[in-house]
């Protein structure tokens, strides 16, 4: 096996979600948010359609996303269900994070379902996250239950949505291989 190949192995085998108490606080570099992003640009896409939408939020920024996610989760919430640990741990994960990035995609509807933009995207993301573990930083994708509610936080257009958020941090975890079912349990050969 090459250098490459054990190399691209080893960073599929211990991709995980870090979450935002376990980063250390240390500020991830402009620079290294920038390659994280641009390997995200080389996913597979049908008919070239690069749905991929990507907004950064760092500095104040991470304040204006934890201040919408506060308000909106307080706003949806019946006063006698309302948490005010949940209010804080939801404004805590973005503060936490040196950066959260969220995904969006841009839908083309004359030319592939939607489906497929979301695979995509997806893939994209992938990318982000094994660039993120080959560099030390720790990384995970969360869907908050309010996304219908991003658009207009955004700014997106109408054939934009947001599809979850990408929390980022440096981490001092040690490398563990997640635990997964034998892939035999999950293929089937036909030879003949």
């Amino acid at each position: 096996m090459t250098p490459a190949a054990e190399a691209l192995n080893r960073i599929i085998r211990t991709r995980r979600s870090i979450f935002p108490p376990d980063y250390t606080g240390e500020e991830i570099p402009v620079s290294v948010v920038e390659t994280i992003l641009a390997n995200a640009n080389y996913a597979p896409t049908h008919r070239l359609t690069e749905p991929w939408r990507f907004t950064v939020f760092r500095g104040e920024g991470k304040t204006r996303l934890a201040d919408f996610l506060g308000d909106t989760y307080q706003a949806q919430t019946l006063p006698e269900l309302f948490s005010e640990a949940k209010w804080k741990g939801t404004r805590e994960k973005v503060t936490r994070s040196s950066c959260v990035i969220a995904i969006c995609m841009e839908l083309h509807p004359e030319k592939v379902p939607e489906w497929e933009e979301l695979a995509a995207v997806a893939c994209a993301v992938q990318n982000m996250w094994l660039t993120a573990t080959a560099l030390n930083v720790g990384a995970y994708w969360s869907t908050p239950g309010n996304l219908a509610l991003f658009s207009e936080f955004l700014g997106l257009g109408p054939n934009e949505k947001c599809v979850g958020l990408f929390y980022m941090g440096y981490h001092q975890l040690p490398e563990r291989t997640p635990v997964r079912k034998p892939i035999e349990e999950k293929v089937k050969w036909v030879t003949e």
